[in-house]
């Protein structure tokens, strides 16, 4: 068996944990202590955030779209994919080696989407691009850490919970989507989704986009309005 190389690692703010990039041969691995985070050859559900979110809000046009959390770029890939050529598209990551690893190591991996000229990459915490303007998004994607309970840095929590909602509530434009990843189900988040305003179900979708592999959960939570299409 072909042993795995450690490319580089990268310490994650405000935290004493490392994010460690792998490779072997062909297949790339980010983890974190003795847990991986992504694989390069299971990303069905990073696909399935973008396409569930975008199929959701359809046939209204999409002008700006957050991605919250970089990862291997099958996330953005996909939401390029069924983008048009209009839509602009704001990534936020965290960890400024994660973004060079893209360009450096793993871009090819998702088609190099970083490349796509309807992408800007803003090396910061998502949760301060939300809150900066109000009803400017038509859709949000949060892969940020393990979903709703976090994993590699703490604070990242305060996305979701009931404040961090709220706020992005008040980013999107009316009919405006929040679609969120997580490793697994959990019923109270989507009452928090509806408490704080929010037409959500959560989406079971496989680990692998062949319908395989464990299963994760999205939750797409729709602002009510014009735009998006009732659950």
């Amino acid at each position: 068996m072909i042993p795995w190389e450690e490319i580089d690692r990268a310490k994650v703010p405000g935290q004493e944990s490392e994010l460690i990039l792998r490779k072997r041969g062909g297949e790339f691995s980010i983890r974190t202590g003795g847990t991986e985070l992504m694989n390069s050859r299971i990303h069905g559900s990073e696909e399935a955030l973008a396409g569930l979110a975008l199929k959701r809000i359809h046939p209204k046009p999409v002008q700006n779209i957050l991605v919250g959390g970089l990862g291997m770029g099958y996330t953005l890939a996909e939401t390029l994919k069924l983008s048009q050529p209009e839509t602009r598209v704001l990534v936020a990551e965290l960890i400024p080696a994660v973004i060079s690893w893209n360009r450096d190591h793993i871009g090819h991996l998702a088609g190099m989407p970083l490349d796509d000229p309807r992408v800007r990459v803003e090396p910061s915490d998502v949760a301060a691009i939300i809150n900066r303007q109000k009803a400017l998004w038509d859709i949000i994607l949060l892969d940020v850490d393990n979903g709703p309970a976090g994993l590699t840095r703490k604070t990242n929590n305060r996305l979701y919970s009931d404040t961090g909602l709220k706020t992005a509530f008040k980013a999107l434009t009316p009919g405006g989507v929040l679609a969120i990843w997580s490793a697994g189900d959990d019923p109270a988040f989507t009452r928090s989704l509806a408490r704080c305003g929010f037409r959500a179900e959560p989406v079971s979708v496989r680990a692998t986009s062949s319908g395989k592999g464990s299963r994760h959960t999205i939750w797409v939570a729709v602002k009510p309005g014009s735009k998006g299409k009732s659950s």
